[in-house]
């Protein structure tokens, strides 16, 4: 029962990345270190908002749906090396963005449009301690790039480097098989890029830092009677730590091109039952306070509310299978000066499929 119901409720959990506080598109989950013996996974998953805001200064002034949908990857890999021991693997796109303000609208950042793309490679570790108690250890690389053109600005764009830099996770989990329950604690560290930037309104390339930053995941999960399980997760990110601003745009605005002014806490709780030796399913609530707070053009949203239904299939002993929904009530926002857009009533739907093997 734990193994089929646990897959329903982790698809349903991860799909809560895809809209979390700033770029991020995925949760950091230590989850697949407690598989049983030998697992490997392969998830997809897509995501399509619908962002649309009005510029008060210009009355009618529509921006149109300015965030592109987007899909999303993972792999994993995990492997018990002793009964005291185990290892796990992830390649997933952790972080990301796709911004484009239609041409054809009226709205003054139109035809503007922003990519960040990302990949991460996850390794990872747990040490079984007595007393039901495990240490967790890894560490993380992100290969990160970006690019922007904002015509509005003057007609400027510029183009990253694609680096690559490492961080680390270090954690601690409980366990109390019996009753299915389980708490796990991460901390993981920040990342910082130094990008060479192609600024078209300087001569020669440029050089400014980023940091991907820190963050601390809270999961948990507990049986509460037969074939029944209450879990969720919180996971804070310093935010405040994420900063692009290229020296030829700062001489230019004074500005950063991208910073977040607040840090994001976001909360899941959900609940999983067995319908039979063959179906699970799952349902999940998510929620991430708004800021309050003004919020760049290149992101105008504040926080969410989100409901997820997953449902798994025991293909076979070793086999499993995991379909979920996602529908998104994203918050309001209002962006800077000297646009002032506001922003609301905007929503998205996400799906993902999970493949699970044993052996």
């Amino acid at each position: 029962m734990k193994k089929i119901l646990m897959t329903a409720s982790a698809l349903a959990l991860g799909a809560t990345a895809a809209t979390a506080g700033g770029i991020e598109r995925s949760s950091q989950s230590v989850g697949i270190l407690f598989e049983k013996g030998n697992y490997v996974e392969l998830n997809f998953g897509g995501f399509s908002p619908d962002v649309n805001g009005v510029s008060p200064l210009s009355p009618g002034n529509a921006s149109g749906d300015m965030t592109g949908g987007f899909g999303t990857y993972s792999l994993g890999y995990k492997r018990a090396l002793n009964e005291k021991i185990d290892f796990a693997l992830v390649l997933e796109n952790a972080i990301g963005a796709d911004v484009g303000y239609p041409v054809a609208s009226r709205y003054p950042l139109r035809g503007t449009t922003a990519q960040v793309d990302n990949m991460s490679l996850t390794a990872m570790m747990r040490y079984k301690m007595p007393k039901n108690v495990s240490l967790i250890g890894g560490v993380r690389a992100l290969r990160s790039s970006g690019e922007v053109s904002l015509p509005a600005v003057g007609g400027y764009k510029m183009s990253s480097s694609t680096e690559t830099d490492v961080g680390y996770l270090v954690g601690v989990a409980w366990e109390k098989p019996e009753i299915a329950a389980r708490v796990a604690l991460t901390y993981n560290s920040k990342i910082t890029h130094d990008f060479t930037a192609y600024e078209n309104f300087s001569p020669v390339p440029t050089m400014f830092p980023t940091t991907i930053p820190e963050s601390v995941n809270l999961e948990f999960q507990t049986g509460i009677a037969k074939d029944t399980l209450v879990f969720g997760s919180v996971r804070w990110v310093h935010w405040k730590q994420f900063d692009i601003t290229p020296p030829a745009y700062d001489a230019l605005r004074h500005d950063s091109l991208v910073d977040y002014k607040a840090n994001t806490t976001t909360y899941t709780l959900g609940l999983g039952r067995k319908f039979s030796d063959q179906w699970s399913g799952a349902v999940v609530l998510g929620y991430e306070g708004a800021s309050d707070e003004k919020t760049g053009q290149l992101g105008p949203t504040d926080g969410f509310r989100s409901i997820a239904l997953a449902g798994t299939y025991q293909a076979t002993e070793n086999v499993k299978v995991t379909v979920g929904v996602r529908y998104v009530d994203i918050g309001d926002a209002t962006t800077n000066k000297p646009i002032l857009g506001e922003f609301s009533s905007n929503s998205g739907w996400g799906a993902g499929v999970r493949v699970g093997i044993s052996f």
